[in-house]
């Protein structure tokens, strides 16, 4: 199907951009980086605050140890690498000494996903939200553009305790406007509709218009809810468009398994059921670029659009 075509941005360069504007604001910001920080873009930080900066080097379940050391100390640690390094290798320290303890440590990674691409299956974090999401502690938040992201990271500034925000490698579309605010916790509702709902996060939330813009032409009105935050997630959101619309599509970069649609069709079953068709991986991919791999995995708007005329006829 033809998409519409929108504005690219790099949420990672987003976030590099707005740690530095935060230090700053906030002179307890202090930031933590696994050698990675020309990847992450903490490198803007470190270059505007070299003695708040801290290279860990590959050793990423120390420096977990260390953010929530420093955070006891009234420092609001940022820690930042790879998605796939910090969740599965650091994930006992990210319970243990910073969801267990409720630190205010800040783990922002890029790189997530399979749009990592070519750096092959051992580098795609497409696990990382159905860990972090059982860090019963964290609020969890994974934005669908640039702009959505530089509030985010803002927010979680702002917020006390300990964050997840997944970020990517590539330039992603740009589906907000510049006036657009983001609110921990709370789904945002960008079409309305009431024949079915796509519930979508990331880079996924892109094609979910396109297709509720394409199926409006054809006299179907489908609802799209833009869920950045899944920890607390907008359970009254979900089960509002399960009440109106009775069927759900979710989408998202990430295993089907524990992700945006095991949660959504929890929420669903507890509260209201309907039929629900989640798009999403069910398998490691090799290495390629990561447009490459997101059409092999069918994490496009077809593949959406494909998942919608399924749960429609399940609901007639």
């Amino acid at each position: 199907m033809t998409t519409t075509a929108s504005p690219m941005a790099s949420t990672r360069e987003a976030y590099g951009d707005t740690l530095a504007q935060l230090g700053k604001e906030f002179p307890n910001i202090v930031v933590l980086d696994g050698d990675l920080a020309k990847s992450t873009m903490t490198i803007r930080f470190g270059k505007a605050y070299p003695d708040r900066f801290f290279y860990m080097g590959i050793q990423e379940q120390n420096m977990m140890v260390i953010a929530a050391g420093l955070s006891r100390s009234g420092k609001v640690p940022f820690v930042s690498t790879f998605a796939v390094f910090a969740t599965a290798r650091a994930f006992d320290q990210m319970r243990l000494a910073i969801s267990q303890m409720k630190a205010n440590v800040k783990v922002v990674c890029t790189h997530a996903g399979i749009t990592t691409g070519e750096d092959g299956s051992s580098a795609h974090a497409i696990e990382d939200i159905a860990l972090t999401n059982t860090l019963i502690n964290f609020t969890v938040i994974a934005p669908a553009d640039a702009i959505e992201t530089a509030q985010a990271i803002r927010a979680a500034a702002e917020t006390q305790g300990p964050f997840y925000i997944r970020l990517y490698r590539p330039p992603t579309p740009v589906v907000h406007t510049p006036d657009y605010k983001f609110t921990i916790g709370k789904a945002e509702q960008m079409r309305y509709g009431d024949d079915a709902t796509i519930i979508a996060y990331g880079n996924l939330v892109k094609p979910a218009l396109d297709v509720s813009d394409k199926l409006g032409k054809e006299g179907k009105t489908i609802r799209v809810l833009n869920m950045a935050t899944i920890r607390p997630i907008d359970r009254e959101a979900i089960v509002k468009a399960a009440a109106e619309t009775g069927a759900i599509v979710t989408a998202e970069e990430h295993l089907k398994q524990g992700g945006l649609g095991s949660i959504v069709a929890s929420i669903t079953a507890q509260e209201r059921p309907v039929p629900v068709e989640i798009v999403g991986l069910d398998r490691y991919y090799k290495s390629g670029t990561g447009w490459e791999l997101m059409a092999q995995a069918g994490l496009t708007a077809e593949g959406v659009e494909a998942a919608i005329h399924k749960v429609l006829a399940r609901k007639r």
